[in-house]
């Protein structure tokens, strides 16, 4: 009976753990849950099938950020300061006035967007038929709004577990209806080409399907929420009968604040987002001015790298922040008690931590190219495994980054900040004109140009990070050895990638390769004195890793 008493609270402990973590985690999963839809969706749809959803795809997120992201930030602050005060009448004007201007923004972009959907499609992003899954954008952005309002109230009540259930159930939802729907009209789409006699009315009609699966999930969404508010207001309104005071704020000067405190995180969501759109414009042009045949498959290889190239690269970054998203609170607490040692300290964990995070990712990933793409996308060319062989460097730049600019954006150095992102924004711009509409290289160009944005937006934060608060890394400890670590160990992954490949097939030898870099990677680390006993404690099979080390003398 002892026995038993103690082991079922260390169960619940870590099932606690567990849950919070997926909880404080839960932007990241759901973003990692996005790019992972776009794998299957491609094989539902085809390359030129998300080609063409791709636009959609990112003036939904873009409008997003504006009309829910934005919005619920600014919203549950305000709604916090007054819950806080007991003032529960004026929490529910701002839910109030926060719902009918979100209401009214989405409607008129949604407006704008049925009217200008063809023009969008023929002369911004150079692709007429995707104006059939642009059209559908329309309603979803209202409905998205809407959750966000949503949100914005139940983080203001400090109810941030409702939250992240609903963007779990947003993403999960969106990526099966997405599928569904897509495969639905996809099918349908084929018998319309068989009637025009042209098959890319099939990839136009699959895109519009898994916009209509991104607009189901919205509508389950949004009545996930109300069901949620409709019953949490019952309790609201027995709070507010009991709350003495009279005063109420107008509508208009909620609506004001809301707007003059959501426009920079707006701004930082959209300018640090927006180059996708930018990148398949200048890409469409460049495949158009190269040569006829390159025209015709253009919407395909655009839909390649949206859909394999930038799913690979974009999970590998997201998966390296999911370790220090946590630490960006504490590190910002610290900051705000003035507790400027305690800062830097954990400033200098969380870089080490990215570092050896994110340099044997990218190293891998680059080194077993070839066998990834076999493995994930069966019959596809060689392009898509060079892409990632030239772009893997972005994930460490982009990790960095985005660590870097949530610093700087949670310590309210925002003027560093839109200097950071309109530098990074026009380097970006002006390499992406010279490789790609200038010099022609497609795809290679926009990577280019990707890895100057982002090079650009990394050095430029880390420089502002630095100056404001007097840090500065262990160079060799948290950048140099784990660099070195990666590569040596990437080296050996790379050999067992070139050999093992024809003879063992493309999933033994991703698993060996894996297995063997990490078991390398760490004991280098440990030798180097990088990582101790404290740190593999803390790791899946850490202990194997301390017995390893304390049996060859490094620990």
């Amino acid at each position: 009976m002892n026995v038993r008493k103690r082991t079922v609270p260390g169960r619940n402990s870590v099932l606690a753990a567990i849950k919070t973590s997926l909880i404080q985690s839960a932007g990241i999963l759901s973003y990692v849950i996005l790019l992972i839809m776009r794998i299957p969706l491609s094989k539902v749809i085809g390359d030129a099938g998300v080609g063409l959803f791709a636009p959609a795809f990112e003036i939904f997120m873009l409008v997003t950020f504006i009309t829910s992201y934005s919005v619920t930030g600014a919203m549950s602050g305000m709604i916090r300061y007054r819950v806080k005060r007991e003032q529960h009448r004026n929490a529910r004007r701002v839910f109030g006035a926060v719902f009918i201007m979100d209401l009214v923004i989405s409607s008129v972009i949604a407006a704008v967007l049925v009217l200008m959907a063809s023009k969008i499609a023929d002369f911004v992003i150079l692709e007429s038929l995707s104006r059939m899954a642009v059209l559908v954008v329309a309603p979803t952005i209202v409905l998205a709004a809407l959750i966000g309002t949503f949100r914005g109230f139940f983080n203001g009540y400090g109810l941030g577990t409702l939250t992240a259930h609903s963007q779990y159930i947003e993403k999960i939802s969106m990526f099966l209806c997405a599928l569904g729907c897509g495969r639905t009209l996809y099918a349908y789409g084929n018998k319309v080409s068989a009637l025009r006699q042209n098959a890319e009315f099939s990839f136009a009609h699959g895109a519009m399907g898994a916009m209509l699966g991104v607009l189901l999930s919205q509508v389950i969404t949004t009545i996930y929420l109300l069901i949620i508010y409709l019953f949490y207001s019952r309790t609201l309104r027995d709070r507010i009968k009991a709350e003495s005071g009279k005063g109420g704020e107008s509508q208009y000067s909620i609506q004001r604040t809301v707007l003059l405190n959501c426009i920079p995180m707006a701004i930082v969501a959209v300018f640090t987002n927006l180059f996708m759109l930018i990148d398949q414009r200048m890409f469409n042009y460049c495949m158009n001015k190269r040569a006829e045949e390159l025209g015709e498959i253009r919407t395909a290889s655009w839909g390649a790298y949206y859909g394999k190239f930038a799913v690979l690269i974009g999970a590998g970054a997201a998966l390296c922040l999911l370790g220090v998203t946590v630490t960006v609170s504490k590190i910002k607490n610290a900051y705000d008690k003035e507790d400027y040692r305690i800062m830097r300290e954990r400033l200098d964990k969380a870089v080490c931590k990215l570092s050896i995070t994110a340099f044997p990712i990218a190293v891998y990933l680059a080194a077993l190219a070839e066998a990834i793409v076999m493995c994930l996308y069966k019959h596809e060319t060689a392009a898509v495994g060079a892409w990632i062989q030239k772009g893997a460097v972005i994930i460490v730049l982009c990790s960095f980054s985005f660590f870097f600019a949530q610093l700087l954006f949670r310590m309210h150095m925002l003027r560093e900040l839109f200097v950071s992102i309109l530098a990074s924004m026009i380097v970006h711009i002006l390499v992406a004109y010279l490789f790609v509409q200038k010099a022609l290289l497609g795809a290679d160009g926009i990577i280019y140009a990707l890895i100057a944005y982002f090079a650009v937006f990394c050095v430029m934060n880390f420089l502002f990070i630095s100056r404001n608060l007097r840090y500065q890394p262990g160079w060799f400890t948290c950048v140099a050895f784990p660099a070195a670590a990666a590569v040596v160990s990437g080296l050996v992954v790379m050999l067992i990638g070139r050999f093992m490949l024809e003879p063992a097939g493309a999933a033994v030898t991703i698993l060996t390769g894996i297995v063997a870099g990490i078991f390398l990677d760490l004991t280098m680390l440990m030798i180097l004195r990088v990582i101790g006993e404290e740190e593999l404690s803390r790791i899946p099979l850490g202990f194997f890793f301390i017995m390893f080390g304390k049996n060859i003398g490094v620990l």
